[in-house]
């Protein structure tokens, strides 16, 4: 973290983790293929109760975000005993949300799926493919603690096999329970709730065993307010990004539905799809958040701003390939999942197409936010969480939708994210002042100290070696 060249610190940090985000959108991706030869109407099942992991997701990153900071900065500074009761507060704390939408979920299911978009034709669908995730939602949100928690410790590797695994169990269970035991939608939700089952306990065999840093218990379970704040603080803005994208998705899923199944189905496979790429960008901008927020702590703010300009640079041209190649095999792509429907494979491509152009825009807000993370600004984090999905998509949502119909509603994701670059350049530039000031007053420090006297020194030394 404070010694290794950034250009090698931030991808052994990263790589892991995009593996890991690919792995998950493979598996998500391989529900929608498999359930998309039960027809147009199962596929719309799916893509409504993508709004569902999002809810469970929310229950997670909250704390996961807001730990991960915390952690990273308190490692930073040796506080490895409050770190582990950091840890293990943001654990229990996720694991009692997601068991309290189990419940809520399973009591109210019918209204839940309605609510989440689904329309009359797909609602049986969505029950059955939300039922064995639900049961699935207290260890889905505290594996994201503890992913996050891992990373910030710099055991990426460790959150990556506990991810992965688990998604490639899901390819492999998907056909076994929709085809060999003829349990259609439901069996694609069951596969997906055993592979969470699964990835949980990885992810918490190096913490039993303590093979990880840091320690996870309830003795170290620490509701006190200081620790609250801080992880709520920056934690906050992933819980309104989550739900605003939630939101943003069950508005986007009764546009689209209102207009046809074929259109819902349409928006929610190019989701599916540009995941990929979107989990690139995520998995990268993870690992340079907990570099960002080590170094901050440790107080070399020189490896806070030459870790910035390289995520940045990297984060834009290597979205930008991205986005090209994909816009190139956009057809290609969704023909695979619209099969003999027109209008699905039409509007998918739309939607794929003006999401690859706005994807260079996206991936550099992407790493602004990442930075305000990792440095503790909660306000600007929150910001540009909640502008891609929320403050930037829901205002032109309708306005899109009545000018351009269904192109409109397939296109407004693109929209949102050009819109969102107004919110992120005076925010990188803040940002940028903050991490430069904190250099200059550094500086002059270092140059004051050389005039004390030499007792003075002296005395400093001897400390500096104690510690």
């Amino acid at each position: 973290m404070l010694n290794d060249p950034i250009s090698r610190v931030i991808p052994q940090m990263a790589i892991p983790t995009i593996v890991a985000f690919l792995i998950n959108s493979i598996y998500s991706l391989a529900d929608t293929y498999f359930v998309s030869s039960l027809g147009t109407n199962a596929t719309a099942a799916v893509s409504v109760n993508a709004s569902l992991d999002q809810l469970i997701m929310m229950a997670g990153s909250m704390l996961a975000v807001g730990a991960n900071s915390y952690i990273a900065r308190l490692l930073g500074e040796g506080n490895e005993k409050k770190a582990s009761q950091v840890l293990s507060t943001a654990f229990f704390l996720a694991g009692g949300l997601g068991a309290a939408l189990m419940v809520v979920g399973l009591l109210f299911m019918t209204p839940m799926v309605r609510m989440l978009g689904a329309t009359p034709t797909c609602e049986q669908y969505s029950i059955d493919y939300a039922t064995y995730v639900l049961y699935a939602a207290p260890f889905m949100a505290t594996s994201f603690v503890m992913n996050q928690c891992l990373r910030s410790e710099g055991s990426a590797t460790l959150s990556m096999v506990g991810m992965g695994f688990g998604g490639i169990l899901n390819c492999v269970l998907d056909p076994i329970f929709i085809f060999g035991l003829n349990m259609g939608v439901a069996g694609a939700s069951l596969a997906t709730a055993i592979s969470k089952w699964v990835s949980f306990s990885i992810l918490i065999f190096p913490y039993l065993t303590r093979r990880s840093l840091l320690h996870l218990s309830i003795r170290n379970f620490h509701c006190t307010r200081d620790i609250l704040t801080k992880i709520l603080s920056v934690g906050s803005s992933s819980m309104f990004r989550t739900g605003l994208a939630v939101v943003s998705a069950i508005l986007l899923n009764d546009l689209a539905g209102s207009i046809s199944d074929s259109v819902l189905a349409g928006i929610g496979v190019c989701t599916k799809i540009m995941m990929f790429p979107f989990g690139i960008i995520l998995g990268f901008g993870n690992g340079f958040q907990p570099v960002a927020g080590f170094n901050w702590g440790a107080k070399r703010f020189d490896r806070v701003e030459e870790s910035y300009r390289y995520s940045a640079r990297v984060a834009i041209f290597g979205s930008a390939l991205m986005g090209l190649v994909l816009a190139l095999l956009a057809d290609r792509i969704i023909v695979v999942f619209a099969g003999p429907d027109p209008e699905m494979r039409r509007i998918g491509v739309i939607c794929m197409v003006s999401q690859c152009i706005a994807l260079p825009i996206h991936a550099w807000v992407a790493t602004v936010n990442m930075l305000c993370a990792g440095l503790g600004n909660a306000r600007g984090a929150l910001i540009l969480a909640s502008a891609r999905q929320g403050t930037c998509f829901i205002p032109i949502l309708h306005l899109m939708a009545w000018l351009l119909g269904a192109y409109g509603v397939a296109t407004v994701q693109a929209v949102a994210d050009l819109l969102s670059l107004a919110l992120a350049i005076p925010i990188a530039l803040g940002m940028r002042r903050k991490i430069f000031q904190a250099m200059e007053n550094q500086h002059q420090m270092a140059a004051v100290r050389p005039m004390r006297s030499p007792q003075v020194r002296v005395a400093e030394s001897e400390e500096t070696e104690q510690c």
